[in-house]
């Protein structure tokens, strides 16, 4: 055994790198997260980028595309990058059913820390805080996790992105810190919150999104009859 003259972290168990995510069909109840492929650019272009979907794009790196054709270019420069496996949420039930109505991807990638963030969330306002839009994420993070192995899933944020934020947090996201200057995004500076999940918190985690998303908690109308509750999951300081 080796004797360490400073503290050490713990060793990982049995540790190997993970595997590269493919781009595979996530099905879940409400949403179905499948690969970002051009057969949807179109839904997508109609679900974010309408006279009042301006907003959307405020913390995005790019200005909201003005057409199909802008749209385009912004979306196949996220499926031809080697670094970024993108996806999109395609709702199984209400006005956007079977219609891609919003993305995001597995970003930052480090299969040999066993590290992955979901990034360039962006939910069309009819997605937007419905449980599809919980699932979604929730599906990202299972696969992350039950599936490839991963011991780490990282969310980050504008600083000044309180919606973000507040996703971040009910989902059961713990706070990390900020990144000072970190970007310079539409020639406005970026300081950057990291939030992250581990996967000794992920169980916890997973069961209150589970509590969550069972069909036995909303009515006919499809309105929750309980709140997600992760503030118990979320650990370190809050910003």
């Amino acid at each position: 055994m080796t004797n360490f003259l400073y503290p050490v972290g713990d060793v990982v168990e049995s540790w190997e790198t993970r595997p590269w995510p493919e781009p595979v069909t996530l099905e879940g109840s409400y949403v179905r997260v499948a690969p970002l492929s051009s057969a949807q650019y179109s839904d997508l272009y109609a679900a974010v980028c309408g006279p009042e979907d301006a907003d959307l794009w405020t913390y995005r790196p790019i200005t909201m595309p003005t057409s199909l054709q802008d749209l385009w270019m912004h979306l196949a420069g996220l499926v031809d990058a080697a670094d970024v496996v993108p996806f999109a949420f395609i709702p199984k039930d209400g006005e956007r059913e079977g219609r891609a109505s919003g993305v995001a991807g597995y970003h930052a990638i480090n299969p040999r820390n066993g590290s992955i963030e979901v990034g360039g969330v962006l939910f069309g306002s009819a997605l937007a805080r419905t449980r599809a839009a919980t699932e979604a994420i929730h599906l990202l993070m299972r696969h992350a996790f039950d599936t490839l192995g991963y011991r780490r899933f990282e969310w980050k944020l504008d600083s000044l992105n309180e919606p973000s934020r507040r996703a971040a947090e009910r989902l059961g996201f713990s706070y990390e810190g900020r990144f000072r200057n970190h970007m310079v995004v539409k020639g406005r500076n970026r300081d950057t919150d990291w939030f992250s999940v581990t996967a000794e918190e992920w169980p916890e985690v997973r069961e209150s999104h589970e509590r969550w998303l069972d069909p036995a908690n909303f009515d006919e109308q499809g309105r929750q009859l309980s709140r997600l509750r992760t503030h118990d999951c979320v650990r370190g300081p809050r910003s």
